[in-house]
C-alpha cells in the first residue's frame, strides 16, 4: 500500500520504547503497528500526546502516518511516536518546522530511564524492612 519513496522517515525513544515513524502526503490516517490509532492506544491523552507535533507545526490532516513502535509501555510507546515525528516533520521543512518543535521540546530525547536495582536492597531505592526485635 505504501511501497513508494514519497515519505519522510523518524526515529523516535523513550524509556524503553523505540519508534519508525514514516508521514506521507495524505489525509490525517494515523496507522501503529497495523492499527488504527483508536484500537491502539485506549486513552486519550495518548492519542493527544501522538498528535501534538501536528497540533504545533498546524499540519493536522496533511500527512498520513506509519508507525512501528517496540518495547516499554503504552505512555513510552505514544511519547516515542511524538519524537520520531518531530523527526520526520523535520525532513519535510526544517527552517518552518524546527525553531516550533524546538521550543516545545519535542525534538530533545527525554533521559529519565529506570533506575537499576541495587544490591542489598528489593528494589532501587526500597531497602529490606526494618525490625528493632
Amino acid at each position: 500500500m505504501y511501497n513508494d519513496k514519497n515519505y519522510f522517515y523518524g526515529t523516535g525513544r523513550r524509556k524503553s520504547s523505540v519508534a519508525r515513524v514514516r508521514i506521507l502526503p495524505g489525509t490525517g490516517v494515523i496507522t501503529i503497528n497495523g492499527r488504527d490509532i483508536d484500537d491502539y492506544f485506549g486513552l486519550d491523552t495518548l492519542k493527544l500526546i501522538v498528535n501534538q507535533p501536528f497540533e504545533a507545526t498546524k499540519t493536522a490532516g496533511k500527512f498520513d502516518v506509519i508507525a512501528k513502535v517496540v518495547g516499554g509501555g503504552v505512555s513510552g510507546q505514544a511519547g516515542a511516536i511524538r519524537h520520531g515525528l518531530s523527526r520526520a516533520l523535520l525532513q519535510v521543512d526544517e527552517e518552518a518546522y524546527r525553531p516550533i518543535l524546538k521550543k516545545a521540546g519535542f525534538l530533545t530525547r527525554d533521559p529519565r530511564m529506570k533506575e537499576r536495582k541495587k544490591y542489598g536492597l528489593k528494589a532501587a531505592r526500597r531497602a529490606p524492612q526494618f525490625s528493632k526485635r
